[in-house]
């Protein structure tokens, strides 16, 4: 790969939330001292070697080979990687993903924060040259690059989407998604982005739908109809991960822990932690404490 660019590393100091777009790059892992957050789906492919992420408060290990996919918008730090690691990283804004409108079986575990991944690394090799490819295109001077790139990246993720299991719709389905507008997925991009940097505050269906001008009750159902669940779902959905983060690296107490998440009360949150995970948590924290030095990073920098 000696014609690949030079690879890159986790920028600590870049803008919190700020978006990377369409990309493609050769990845170097270093000790990220933050978690980073943008609002993208993040496709990773590692040529070799091995990547724990800390994913929302759940350890994630990406495995070499296999194509693997999350949303970014839910907090995620590199905690741990063997030296021998290489890989590649690409995102999609989340516009043209829900533009693509793919299988439920895969857009709605995204949606609800889950890191998905292949069953085989079959395709490691022709995805090797894939991401290659997309990558050397980015990089050009030419625009029009970017179009087959968009078209590839949308292919691809339904081959993953066609290998995964059927969706589960006894909950509700999403009917009507095809009927959702450009301008509507664009709203709804707003509203996820908005909810994203804000959910440790105070928020309403009001506030929202002022945020991208529309009535709440239509914001509500928009939203409800593209990520299959409610406003108020996603918004808990948000904090629970930001406290499964903070009790698996701190030492924090549980209601400060609530707080700094946005909730309201300990009820509330004991409520909903234990909805979401199926334990209490105090009983998260010690069946996943991880070492305090992870929001140092676990390794000098390569």
């Amino acid at each position: 790969m000696n014609s690949m660019p030079q690879p890159r590393s986790f920028d600590p100091d870049r803008p919190d939330y700020a978006p990377y777009g369409l990309s493609c790059v050769h990845w170097w892992p270093s000790p990220m001292r933050r978690p980073d957050h943008h609002n993208e789906i993040e496709l990773n492919l590692l040529v070799s070697g091995a990547v724990t992420y800390l994913l929302g408060g759940n350890k994630t290990v990406v495995p070499a080979g296999r194509l693997s996919v999350f949303w970014a918008a839910i907090p995620h730090q590199i905690i741990d990687y063997s030296d021998d690691t290489e890989y590649f990283v690409a995102t999609v804004p989340l516009q043209y993903f829900l533009h693509w409108r793919l299988p439920d079986n895969l857009v709605q575990p995204l949606m609800q924060g889950r890191f998905l991944s292949e069953s085989t690394d079959e395709s490691a090799e022709s995805d090797a040259q894939l991401f290659e490819h997309w990558e050397q295109d980015l990089a050009a001077a030419d625009s029009q690059l970017q179009e087959p790139v968009l078209l590839e990246m949308q292919a691809r993720l339904l081959r993953f989407a066609m290998a995964m299991p059927a969706a589960d719709n006894s909950g509700g389905s999403r009917d009507g998604f095809a009927a959702i507008t450009d301008s509507g997925l664009n709203k709804v991009e707003q509203m996820a982005c908005f909810i994203a940097q804000h959910y440790t505050e105070k928020l309403t269906a009001q506030q929202i739908g002022d945020f991208v001008n529309l009535h709440p009750n239509y914001a509500m159902n928009l939203f409800r109809k593209s990520f299959g669940m409610t406003l108020t779902d996603y918004i808990t959905q948000h904090r629970v991960s930001h406290a499964q983060r903070l009790l698996s690296t701190t030492d924090r107490t549980a209601t400060d822990i609530a707080l700094q998440s946005g909730f309201m009360s300990m009820s509330r949150f004991n409520e909903a932690f234990r909805r979401a995970c199926n334990c209490s948590p105090s009983e998260y924290r010690r069946s996943h404490e991880l070492q305090k030095s992870v929001a140092g990073g676990l390794k000098a920098a390569p």
